[in-house]
């Protein structure tokens, strides 16, 4: 597409103020200028009719600046440009694996671990419309909420409706690692990650954890894991005879198999002990896993003065065809 016009040479399009001075010149030279004829009274010619070449004789001026006007910008050379860009997206896959047992309901963050959870997903979800991404969950068991996909409105609105006892209670983090790497191991993107969080230990499902994490290196897959909770005790709604209470619960996440998933995929590992924590945690992985974009800008510049020069050329002809036939003055 055509970006706009340049002067090569702009210093030329100062010679454009000469039309000032011809234009007060011409003026002057013609305002008293009459035909005259050397007879004893011209009385006879001072009522006849004017004819047309009389309004029109000027023309030849006009003429005359459009060509000198158009030249001027010609010498200044005029120039388009034209340029595009080729971009190359290499797109990122992404399973989120969210942890929803019952051990998610502690308030150590607020509203609770796994609303908190679900709210900063959320956001880091609406950061990436250009990836594809998936939900699964797991506590006793597993199973995927979302598969791959771009749609990140229907991942939203499950991810909204994410509840603690949705599946039989527990922490599989084996084979909810395993779950995600399935969801990924077909996959075509150039990257391809899984963002385990979990607040427990591995105590039950049919995969062993770091048997999981010997899958996805074998596929390529990079696996951020993220342990949800404070460090000692935290609050944890109790259902008693007088209602909900709040008791202080021992945390215990396993944090060396975290470690262990994370170093043998090439990912990370982070502790997630406060809101802010968890949403740091979130921009740190947006930051590593960019989908990475080559863009070759292209520019070119094409030459605009022949129109230019060819219409001054056009109207010099022009005028010397009107001056020399039904302009042609007699001296």
């Amino acid at each position: 597409m055509i970006d706009n016009i340049v002067f090569a040479n702009p210093a030329y399009l100062y010679l454009l103020f000469l039309v000032i001075p011809l234009t007060v010149w011409y003026y002057f030279r013609h305002a008293k200028q009459q035909a005259f004829l050397q007879l004893s009274d011209a009385g006879m010619f001072q009522q006849g009719p004017k004819s047309w070449r009389v309004y029109l004789r000027h023309i030849l001026f006009i003429l005359r600046q459009m060509a000198l006007i158009a030249l001027v910008v010609a010498l200044a050379r005029p120039q388009s440009s034209s340029s595009g860009q080729n971009v190359t997206i290499e797109g990122i896959d992404i399973v989120i694996s969210l942890d929803v047992s019952g051990s998610m309901l502690a308030r150590d963050l607020q509203p609770d671990r796994l609303e908190a959870s679900k709210i900063v997903a959320a956001d880091f979800i609406k950061g990436r419309p250009s990836d594809r991404m998936g939900l699964v969950i797991f506590s006793g068991e597993t199973f995927t909420q979302v598969p791959l996909t771009t749609d990140h409105a229907i991942l939203l609105n499950m991810f909204n409706g994410i509840k603690s006892g949705m599946i039989e209670d527990g922490t599989a983090i084996g084979d909810g690692l395993a779950t995600a790497v399935t969801r990924l191991k077909d996959s075509k993107a150039i990257s391809k990650v899984v963002i385990l969080l979990t607040d427990g230990v591995n105590n039950a499902g049919a995969v062993d954890p770091l048997t999981a994490a010997e899958i996805a290196k074998v596929f390529g897959i990079r696996v951020y894991t993220i342990g949800v909770g404070t460090y000692g005790t935290a609050p944890y709604p109790v259902q008693t005879p007088f209602g909900i209470q709040l008791r202080d619960m021992q945390v215990e996440i396993d944090e060396p198999l975290l470690q262990n998933i994370a170093q043998k995929t090439d990912g990370r590992y982070f502790r997630a002990t406060s809101n802010q924590k968890l949403a740091e945690i979130y921009q740190e992985i947006d930051k590593l896993e960019r989908s990475k974009i080559d863009v070759t800008e292209f520019k070119r510049k094409h030459e605009e003065y022949l129109p230019l020069a060819i219409f001054a050329l056009g109207m010099l002809l022009l005028e010397f065809l009107l001056r020399n036939t039904w302009f042609r003055s007699i001296t």
